[in-house]
């Protein structure tokens, strides 16, 4: 009589195969699906506006000058940075009936570190000048970890909704006269503008805070948070 055979030996030559050409098929149909949907080249924002990390502002400045010579009439994005920041109110003052992209705001604290908060607006005076509202909105629903990142969100949020003078920054779109025009009016520290065939949106934006007086750097963050 034959020895019976071990369980699991008979048929595992079969199924060693089978899983092999399985797994060769699953690669195969991997390949194909990846041919067929190639995935999408993502979006490089290779401009920008505003002074890079640690530049000089000396050398900022001349470079934002730099930026609006020359004699074409086409529009270009263009960020304007303030010598102090102003009200919300006062963005149709600065911007000269340009059209409006983005708001900028901080609120300086001494010695403590704030957000930069960027609001996206669309065409319209109205809308730029209401994007206060939406600055301490955005401000209000960022999470917090610790205690004093939630002092300075409540700070900022509270000086927000009462208007402060805390607008920094504005990107408007214009030609190069118009820029150089707007330029000159007392209150704007710079205007730097992107070459004419700028994507709108896909540039980054960094403004020149007014408390920034030798180099693009952050302020230190080791002084008390205000309450109020």
């Amino acid at each position: 009589m034959d020895a019976p055979r071990p369980r699991g030996v008979a048929g595992s030559a079969p199924r060693r195969a089978g899983i092999a050409t399985a797994a060769v098929l699953l690669v195969v149909l991997i390949l194909v699906l990846g041919w067929a949907n190639p995935p999408r080249a993502g979006i490089i924002a290779t401009d920008r506006l505003g002074p890079e990390s640690g530049e000089p502002v000396a050398d900022y400045l001349t470079r934002a000058r730099k930026s609006l010579e020359g004699s074409d009439s086409g529009g270009h994005w263009a960020l304007l940075s303030f010598t102090e920041g102003v009200t919300a109110d006062r963005i149709p003052e600065f911007s000269a009936g340009l059209r409006v992209s983005e708001v900028d705001y901080h609120v300086w604290v001494d010695r403590v570190a704030t957000p930069i908060i960027a609001i996206g607006v669309p065409s319209g005076e109205g809308v730029a000048v209401a994007s206060v509202k939406s600055a301490a909105a955005q401000m209000e629903s960022t999470t917090t970890f610790d205690t004093r990142s939630t002092q300075v969100k409540d700070l900022v949020a509270a000086r927000l909704r009462a208007d402060c003078t805390c607008v920094v920054g504005v990107v408007v779109h214009g030609s190069l006269s118009q820029l150089r025009t707007v330029a000159t009016r007392p209150g704007i520290r710079a205007v730097e503008a992107l070459p004419a065939d700028a994507s709108a949106a896909v540039f980054a934006v960094s403004p020149l805070l007014p408390e920034q007086r030798e180099a693009a750097v952050p302020g230190p963050d080791d002084g008390p948070v205000p309450a109020g």
